[in-house]
């Protein structure tokens, strides 16, 4: 399958959501509790269109995929602070490209648009690629609507707002006008504006 039509498009994102569906952490998302990367997949795939152009089909994958099983390496197997987070981050996004390609290759998606698709998982590129920009995009976009509420909760406004302003640097323009409507009304999005006002 080359991903040329709807039909193939969605046969891919089933793949990647019967993965997803598997993990164990759950997220409230209007009044149902939903697999949190089946949730955070499905999210990514409706921000994409407000941050990208007619996405390709190797973005759609990407987009679609950019967590896919994060939950089987968990972040505490890595050591605390800045450094621990970078290695974690770098070794779950190379699972998931790994997991992709024996997740979508039975079903015969081109070789191509498969490993594309990888890179983007990946941020090949970013910096300078436009795809991989937005695949950081709609992370960060479902960051702010997921997860970013119970960081602050966890975590108060002063180390949140460290975090928040290290997001915001990742994201395009675009993505950051769009990122106040992604954040539940109250204080985090308070504080979302306040950092950027100053950032």
């Amino acid at each position: 399958m080359c991903v040329s039509s709807d039909a193939d498009l969605q046969a891919a994102y089933e793949a990647i959501d019967a993965v997803n569906a598997a993990d164990p952490n759950v997220l409230e998302w209007h009044g149902q509790s939903v697999p949190r990367a089946l949730l955070q997949g499905q999210r990514a795939t409706t921000w994409l269109p407000r941050v990208a152009d007619m996405p390709s089909s190797a973005l759609s994958i990407a987009a679609r995929a950019h967590h896919l099983a994060r939950w089987q390496i968990a972040r505490a197997s890595y050591p605390d602070g800045r450094a621990g987070y970078l290695r974690w981050r770098k070794a779950s996004k190379a699972a998931s490209a790994e997991l992709l390609v024996t997740t979508l290759a039975p079903l015969g998606v081109a070789t191509a648009a498969l490993n594309r698709a990888v890179d983007l998982i990946q941020r090949v590129g970013l910096g300078a690629d436009p795809e991989a920009q937005a695949v950081e995009d709609v992370a960060c976009l479902v960051f702010l609507e997921t997860d970013y509420v119970a960081l602050l909760q966890r975590l108060g406004g002063d180390a949140t707002a460290g975090a928040v302003r290290k997001t915001l640097k990742k994201m395009s323009p675009t993505a950051i006008g769009l990122g106040v409507e992604a954040t539940p009304i109250g204080p985090a999005r308070d504080l979302l504006l306040e950092v950027a006002a100053t950032s």
